[in-house]
């Protein structure tokens, strides 16, 4: 295969050879999509059948309905053929578009090699690159726009986070620098990891770099945690070098590798310890492929679980709990994990102990397992995982979205964010309290993240009347609303609110995707307004407290 990049074609070799425009080839990626969203809806169709045969044989009429369950079995065995053939044929297809479109990644990694050793002997350092995975094979389009990024990271680890040889040598690390590159793809997502085992990320010089080149507010700046400080490093122009030389100090750099990243749907972060070194993790999709997932269900909505996380599932049994007053533990493989309830860390409930029968998922990441009570088990698919819309990409819990066979859309959950500990803000005793109402999940996990962000205790509400509710029986310093909401929408939710004697002087922000639900806004109560737009862009937690300080609340 030899391609013509100006004119975006692919040249398939059989002899006599073919042309072919990419675009061509993505029409046919999108076709095999489709097909295997028919493979999807077979099953279920077939599972629907199953249930109706059971139906009629609980029905006590066995002999009057024999010869129906017969031909409504026969059907669904040959259904369920089908569908088995039918992902024999996605999977071939697949793999042929695969075999046409893909190349290994080792097949860019030597100039990297290349760029990392002359970048260290010209600035008298050293460093070896590994790569773990070279054998991946990506698409042609994602390998070129990848490439600009890691060459981007690679010289920020040499020039930033490696230290010279003898720095090295006092702090008791081998003189020679270690670079690693990790590939690994799961179904239709690519996990790239670049990682080096440096000084890692000063987060205090970061903050005081920030404040003096006017990064973000002091206020700002005072109420983020270490992470958040950390993802300064990719504002634009953001650098913590006062000199400019040949590789560092323009100002250009990290913000470039995110902005590559998102263009192609994709994420970054970043980890660091000081003195040992520094992660980054590239989440990116993959047009081709599904994944596992286990599809669980907490309350009336149904979550993904990426299967690889899950190492086991098993119903509670209240004799291998280790249950104290304010936390559960299950014992599992000579471990001690940690019980977490998926309802209380999403915010749809107040935390409880599992009961007795209740499902549990042992979620492995990164090292670290927990123990994850779901309400139910609802089973395995292979999906295709989207990345979300952009404006809350940015939610730790969740990895992307994925279609079912009757066209819902399912959040997929993060597994490195359900076993790592909830966030602890650094506030005043009496912390602010926000209450979110919006029949949106995706809505609420959005302002849930940046609210929580600023210090609050945020609580949910997924309808006006479950606001309403909690609006009798706690406190809060404000609320923020959507507009368009089925059964009580904002503005009928706005002046209830306003008719209560204990309520009338409660902040209200109300949020809407279209322009002008400021005006119906205003009408109804409402302090203040923001567009969905408004809330992508980090506006949320800034009017929150301009409306608390304008009402006298506590800011």
């Amino acid at each position: 295969m030899t391609t013509e990049g100006p004119r975006d074609e692919l040249e398939l070799s059989d002899g006599a050879g073919w042309r072919v425009s990419s675009r061509q080839v993505t029409a046919l990626m999108r076709e095999v999509e489709r097909l295997r969203e028919v493979r999807l809806r077979m099953e279920e169709r077939y599972r629907e059948l199953d249930k109706v045969v059971g139906l009629l044989a609980r029905q006590g009429l066995l002999a009057e309905t024999a010869e129906a369950r017969t031909l409504l079995s026969g059907v669904g065995r040959s259904l369920r053929s089908d569908g088995e053939e039918t992902a024999d044929v996605v999977d071939a297809l697949e793999e042929g578009l695969k075999a046409i479109t893909t190349r290994p990644v080792r097949t860019i990694l030597e100039p990297l090699q290349r760029m990392v050793r002359d970048l260290s002997r010209q600035l008298g350092k050293e460093a070896r690159l590994s790569v773990v995975g070279a054998e991946v094979s990506l698409d042609r389009r994602l390998l070129e726009k990848l490439n600009g990024a890691l060459v981007h990271l690679l010289r920020n680890a040499v020039d930033h986070g490696l230290e010279s040889p003898a720095d090295r040598e006092r702090a008791g690390k081998h003189h020679e620098g270690a670079l690693t590159l990790r590939i690994e793809q799961q179904g239709n997502l690519l996990f790239l990891e670049a990682s080096d085992d440096g000084r890692g990320i000063d987060v205090k010089h970061v903050r005081q770099v920030a404040e003096s080149r006017g990064v973000a507010p002091p206020e700002e700046l005072a109420r983020m945690n270490d992470n958040q400080i950390r993802d300064l490093i990719f504002r634009p122009s953001f650098s913590t070098r006062t000199d400019v030389t040949d590789t560092s100090g323009r100002g250009v750099g990290l913000d470039a590798v995110r902005a590559a990243v998102e263009t192609i749907q994709g994420r970054i972060e970043v980890a660091s310890t000081l003195g040992q070194g520094t992660r980054f993790m590239l989440t990116l999709p993959v047009e081709l492929g599904s994944s596992p997932v286990l599809v669980v269900r907490v309350f009336d909505q149904m979550m993904g679980l990426p299967m690889l996380a899950v190492e086991a599932t098993q119903l509670t049994k209240m004799s291998a709990l280790r249950v104290t007053r304010r936390r559960a533990q299950l014992e599992y493989q000579g471990q001690m994990l940690p019980v977490v309830d998926l309802g209380s860390r999403l915010g749809l409930r107040a935390a409880h102990m599992p009961s007795e029968g209740q499902p549990l998922m042992v979620i492995s990441a990164g090292g670290k397992r927990v123990a994850l009570a779901v309400d139910a088990v609802v089973g395995d698919r292979d999906l295709v995982i989207r990345p979300l819309p952009a404006e809350v990409r940015d939610v730790p819990a969740y990895q992307g979205a994925a279609t079912l066979s009757r066209g819902e859309l399912m959040l997929i959950l993060r597994p490195s964010w359900l076993v790592s500990e909830p966030a602890t803000i650094a506030s005043a005793p009496q912390s602010r309290r926000a209450l979110v109402v919006d029949d949106s999940l995706t809505a609420r996990a959005l302002h849930r993240a940046m609210l929580e962000a600023g210090g609050f205790t945020v609580h949910l509400a997924s309808s006006g009347q479950r606001a309403l509710e909690r609006l009798q029986t706690d406190l809060y310093d404000v609320v923020i609303c959507d507009l368009e909401m089925e059964e009580m929408d904002g503005e009928a939710f706005i002046r209830k609110v306003r008719e209560r004697p204990e309520t009338r002087e409660l902040p209200i922000i109300l949020v809407s995707t279209h322009e002008n639900g400021r005006e119906r806004g205003r009408a109804a109560g409402a302090d203040d307004f923001l567009s969905k737009r408004d809330c992508a862009d980090g506006q949320l937690l800034k009017v929150v407290l301009d409306v608390m300080s304008r009402r006298g609340g506590r800011s």
